[in-house]
């Protein structure tokens, strides 16, 4: 006979509403129960009642505690779809791919996504790949009826996106609007908390956000201004403390000419180690004065930013380079990713446990590093001449780190 809490789950999981009693127990349930599940649970019995903010706040949650959990990822895209935050779910299902690549269930999705816009080649390609894992697939068998059908609608004429300038203009009013003090410091905005905090994001950041999804520039930015204002400065001593959730990251040379007053130390070959508080949508830099009140001192942060993150490798993943683009392939080409997609992959190649999954999958350094990205790391064998040729020649992001490095024992150097 199932139990109260499996009834449950079983109405969750075919999207009936729950009672108030059921919630009652689910919620109970959820709070007292270890592990993922029962709060993954909630969060999608959060979504069937619409209420997907209140969900997105806990799969945020999770996604920080579980970041190898593929479930909670699909969970997290489905509340930001459901809030039409689609350029932000297709990178959650990226990020599937990159942990799983053929996940079905994120194929099935990102299919789903590119009917919306029209992208109907897209769409036959996910639907492709999700059949030639399982012929048998319902929900991908019909997406293929769908495509196949000739009734599909023409793709919608796109909004051409606010230029940079155009973005900042319009977020800068609407937090003015909404009583958020705030002040541009080079490519950054200063934000001031409700707690009374100060925080620092980057704007080339919250612009390629914005292109990269749908919204128009105005739902966008309110809806950015809202999340601003929900983000709490660091706070010693309290339940979420930041040094919990600081991580190093790593920045060229010179980077704290535009992150001033943000903690950092020179990494060698010419990079800077910079702390960040773990956030799903803003790069936040620690701040030095943030010290003080914690009663820590730089080094100890180090040490902690440090810790954090050799507890988390990414996986290695092999790739293919296409046209200046990095492709994940099944099989070994001489390049790989370090594709933990949190924007911490570079500073993870100096790790312990970063650098046992490269031995393992690469072979015994020394490598050669591309920087390039944010969202993954490029690695060769520096003994591989083709390879470490066209790891040269690609290019990087406007955010990125331009250059090759090698990862020797003890750290970088340039080649």
């Amino acid at each position: 006979m199932l139990t109260a809490l499996e009834r449950i789950r079983r109405k969750v999981e075919a999207g009936e509403p729950l009672e108030e009693g059921e919630w009652e127990v689910l919620r109970s349930a959820a709070r007292d129960t270890p592990g993922p599940t029962l709060r993954l649970t909630l969060a999608h019995a959060w979504v069937n009642a619409g209420a997907e903010r209140e969900a997105l706040r806990l799969l945020e949650s999770l996604r920080r505690d579980f970041p190898q959990e593929l479930q909670v990822r699909l969970g997290l895209a489905r509340a930001l779809l459901g809030l039409e935050r689609m350029g932000e779910a297709e990178a959650v299902l990226r990020e599937v791919l990159a942990l799983n690549p053929g996940d079905p269930e994120a194929l099935k999705v990102l299919a789903v996504l590119a009917l919306r816009r029209g992208e109907h080649g897209r769409a036959r390609a996910f639907v492709a790949d999700a059949l030639e894992r399982d012929p048998f697939d319902a929900e991908a068998r019909l997406l293929k009826e769908e495509l196949e059908s000739g009734e599909l609608a023409p793709p919608p004429a796109p909004p051409a996106p606010a230029s940079r300038a155009e973005f900042l203009a319009a977020l800068l009013a609407a937090l003015h609007r909404a009583g958020v003090a705030c002040r541009r410091q080079g490519t950054h905005l200063l934000v001031k908390f409700a707690s009374g905090g100060v925080g620092r994001v980057d704007v080339d950041s919250l612009h390629a956000a914005y292109r990269e999804g749908t919204q128009p520039l105005t739902e966008h930015v309110a809806e950015l201004v809202a999340r601003l204002r929900g983000l709490s400065g660091p706070a010693a001593g309290a339940e979420d403390g930041w040094e919990r959730r600081v991580r190093p990251v790593l920045r060229p040379a010179r980077f704290s000419e535009r992150a001033v007053g943000a903690l950092h130390r020179p990494a060698g070959a010419g990079l800077e180690v910079f702390y960040v508080l773990e956030d799903e949508a803003f790069v936040r830099y620690l701040p030095e004065t943030s010290l003080g009140p914690a009663g820590l001192s730089a080094s100890q942060v180090d040490a902690l930013a440090w810790s954090h993150l050799e507890a988390h490798p990414a996986p290695v993943r092999a790739v293919v380079l296409e046209e200046g683009r990095v492709v994940l392939v099944d099989g070994g080409t001489g390049i790989w990713a370090v594709a933990g997609g949190d924007g911490l992959d570079g500073a993870r190649l100096l790790t312990e446990a970063q650098r046992r999954r490269l031995v393992a999958h690469v072979g015994e350094g020394p490598w050669c590093v591309h920087l390039g990205w944010r969202e993954f790391a490029l690695v060769c064998r520096e003994s591989d001449e083709a390879s470490r040729g066209a790891l040269s020649r690609l290019g990087s992001a406007p955010d990125g780190i331009e250059g090759l490095f090698r990862r020797v024992d003890g750290g970088f150097e340039v080649p």
